[in-house]
C-alpha cells in the first residue's frame, strides 16, 4: 500500500509539473524556492517543493556498554502552495513520504490507511489584518511546533515539544494582526476536531479550542525570523517575540491530545504555553514553558498489580536553548530542557543537555547539523545520544 501511494504521488508531481509547464511561464525559480507558475490569466498559481532529511544516530544501550547506531530518511516531504482564482484565497498541500513522516501502525480512526497527508488548508485574507484558514494544519501551540522541522536550530525539536506540541488537525482559524507604533500585536484562535490529523473514523472526543497571542515589541524580523531557528540573517538591530498559548481540548482520547496511543476513557486536557524568541547579529535565543492537565486526572487505567496502564501526558516542562552563528555560517548552539511529568503517572522526569553545530550551505535549505545530548535520570544511568543530519530543501 505505502509503494502505490508514493507511486501516485510521484505520478500526481509529473502531471502538475509538465502539465503546468506546457501552459504557464516560471516567473522566478531559484535554489531552496521551489518550482513556481503563473496562469497565463493570472487565475491561479503553483508552487512545488521538496526536501528531505538525512539522518545518521547513535546512542548507548540499557546497559550502557555498547553503542547502536543506524540511517535513516528522517522526513522527505512534498509541498504545494499558491493562490486560486484570487491572489487572496492561498492554498498548501504537503505530504510526508518517509516511515517517520507516515506513523506507525495502522489504526481504524484512520480507516487503516498510510497517514501521509500533513497539511491541507486554504486561507482566505478577508481584511489586510485578518484572514480565515479552513483544513487541516498546525494548531497555534507553542513556538518551537510552529517552527518548521526545515529550520530548527538542532537536529530536531526538544524534549518539552515532543511531550506537549499539539501538532496539526482539522478545523477552522481567525488570524489577526495590527500594529501599535513600531510593536506588532498577532492573534490565533482556532476551533479543531480535537483527535490530531487524518481522522476519519469513529470521531468519538469533543472539539479542540486554542487561543495564541503575539507581541513583537521591535517591529518584524527579518524574513519572519521569530519562526526561523538561529539568526541567518543577522538582525541588524535587536528583535524579540513574546508569545501566549491556551488550548482546551474537549473529551480527548489520545495519550497527547491530538497525538499518541487512543485510550480507553476520554478525559478535558488544558495545556498553557508561554515562549519567547531573541535575535541580535547573530545571536539567538528562545525559552518556552509548556504545562499540562487532564480534569479528574490522568491515569485512565491500572493494572492488576496497581501500577498504571493507561495515562495522559500532563505535567510541566522548560527549554531553553542559545546559538552563535559567525559569518562563516558556522553555528555552535545549546539547548536545556527540563521535564517533570505528573508523578501519579509513573513516568520518570528527565532533562537533557544538548550541544550542537551547524554549517549552513545556502540558509536552511542546505545544510549539515550535529548534536551530542545527555540525558538525566533521577533513579537511572544517564542516556547518551549522537546525532548528524544532512537537509536539502528545493
Amino acid at each position: 500500500m505505502q509503494k502505490q501511494l508514493t507511486r501516485a504521488c510521484l505520478v500526481l508531481f509529473t502531471c502538475l509539473v509538465f502539465g503546468a509547464a506546457r501552459a504557464q511561464t516560471v516567473n522566478h525559480s531559484r535554489f531552496g524556492k521551489g518550482l513556481q507558475f503563473v496562469a497565463a490569466d493570472s487565475s491561479f498559481s503553483l508552487k512545488f517543493s521538496t526536501r528531505f532529511q538525512l539522518l545518521y544516530a547513535s546512542s548507548k544501550d540499557e546497559n550502557g556498554n555498547e553503542w547502536d547506531d543506524g540511517f535513516q530518511v528522517r522526513r522527505a516531504r512534498l509541498k504545494f502552495e499558491g493562490f486560486a482564482y484570487s491572489p487572496r484565497l492561498t492554498y498548501k498541500i504537503q505530504l510526508g513520504l518517509s516511515n517517520r513522516d507516515i506513523g506507525g501502525d495502522l489504526i481504524k480512526q484512520q480507516n487503516f490507511a498510510n497517514n501521509i497527508v500533513l497539511d491541507a488548508f486554504v486561507a482566505w485574507q478577508l481584511t489586510p489584518a485578518l484572514s480565515l484558514w479552513a483544513g487541516q494544519t498546525k494548531l497555534p501551540g507553542n513556538r518551537e511546533a510552529l517552527l518548521s522541522s526545515q529550520k530548527l536550530q538542532f537536529v530536531d525539536r526538544s524534549l518539552l515539544n515532543s511531550r506537549f506540541n499539539l501538532d496539526r488537525d482539522m478545523g477552522i482559524q481567525l488570524h489577526h494582526q495590527h500594529e501599535s507604533g513600531n510593536v506588532i500585536f498577532r492573534e490565533i484562535a482556532s476551533v479543531a476536531m480535537g483527535e490530531g490529523r487524518d481522522i476519519t473514523a469513529e470521531n468519538t472526543g469533543g472539539h479542540d479550542y486554542t487561543a495564541r497571542i503575539e507581541v513583537l515589541p521591535f517591529g518584524e524580523f527579518e524574513g519572519e525570523g521569530e519562526y526561523v531557528g538561529g539568526d541567518i540573517y543577522r538582525e541588524p538591530t535587536p528583535k524579540l517575540a513574546l508569545a501566549a498559548a491556551y488550548d482546551y481540548n474537549d473529551g480527548a482520547v489520545r495519550e497527547r491530545g491530538q497525538l499518541g496511543k487512543f485510550l480507553s476513557e476520554p478525559r478535558d486536557l488544558q495545556t498553557v504555553f508561554v515562549d519567547a524568541m531573541f535575535k541580535y547579529s547573530g545571536f539567538s535565543g528562545m525559552a518556552e514553558y509548556a504545562t499540562s492537565k487532564a480534569e479528574n486526572g490522568p491515569v485512565v487505567s491500572r493494572n492488576d498489580d496497581g501500577s498504571v496502564k493507561e495515562a495522559y501526558v500532563t505535567g510541566n516542562a522548560f527549554n531553553v536553548q542559545a546559538g552563535y552563528l559567525f559569518k562563516s555560517n558556522w553555528e555552535i548552539a545549546g539547548r536545556y530542557t527540563n521535564y517533570e511529568p505528573a508523578a501519579i503517572t509513573m513516568r520518570a522526569p528527565e532533562k537533557q543537555y544538548t550541544l550542537g553545530l551547524s554549517k549552513y550551505i545556502v540558509g536552511h535549505s542546505l545544510k549539515v547539523q550535529s548534536d551530542v545530548t545527555m540525558s538525566t535520570f533521577p533513579a537511572a544511568d544517564d542516556d547518551y545520544q549522537v546525532r548528524l543530519q544532512l537537509e536539502l530543501a528545493l
